[in-house]
């Protein structure tokens, strides 16, 4: 009897940490796949991902760095922050842009326009203003252990080793116990 009741704990705590992760799995893939597939249109709860794809932002922001962005009022906003948005001139047209802000203007309309640039070295040219409509927010927190995640499941064995045979192991071990769980019906049956 207390060997049933441990191996019936013992699936319950694996049940929840499968599913914890499993939840875990399953809502930053939505996120990536809203933010990719509604080209960044889409917020979650004004929160976007994005992950940094050049070296304009080291040190602080490294290649493969994973940031989520708040949408926050271009009020709010100060010099320093470090934003992002959504180039629409010259050589960012097109192309999600996570740049400094480097100084502030307002309109007579009260329209905000921000300057911006990279904090690398070599990065000397600011970027074309960027008008408080192209704006999807401010970074505030670089998630180490999502981007340490990215860095290695952006390789083929790193994808491999730590997605697809993670998913295989869930659905085969919840296959197995299905099947595990008929095979004890039956016997309790006969």
């Amino acid at each position: 009897m207390k060997n049933i009741l441990n191996n019936k704990v013992v699936r319950i705590i694996a049940g929840i940490i499968k599913g914890i992760f499993m939840l875990m799995i399953i809502l930053f893939i939505f996120m990536v796949c809203l933010q990719k597939f509604s080209k960044n249109e889409i917020s979650l709860f004004n929160f976007r991902i994005f992950t940094v794809i050049s070296g304009s932002m080291e040190p602080k922001y490294k290649i493969g760095d994973v940031l989520i962005s708040v949408e926050t009022d271009p009020k709010d906003i100060k010099v320093g922050d470090v934003v992002s948005y959504l180039g629409e001139k010259r050589d960012v047209k097109g192309k999600i842009v996570t740049h400094q802000v480097i100084d502030i203007e307002k309109d007579d309309a009260g329209k905000y326009y921000f300057h911006t640039k990279g904090i690398c070295e070599s990065c000397l040219v600011e970027d074309p203003v960027v008008s408080e409509n192209q704006l999807y927010g401010v970074v505030k927190y670089k998630v180490k252990s999502l981007s340490f995640i990215y860095k290695v499941v952006g390789t083929n064995v790193g994808l491999f080793v730590f997605i697809i045979l993670p998913l295989l192991y869930i659905i085969g071990s919840e296959f197995i116990y299905s099947l595990i769980e008929k095979e004890e019906e039956k016997r309790k049956d006969k």
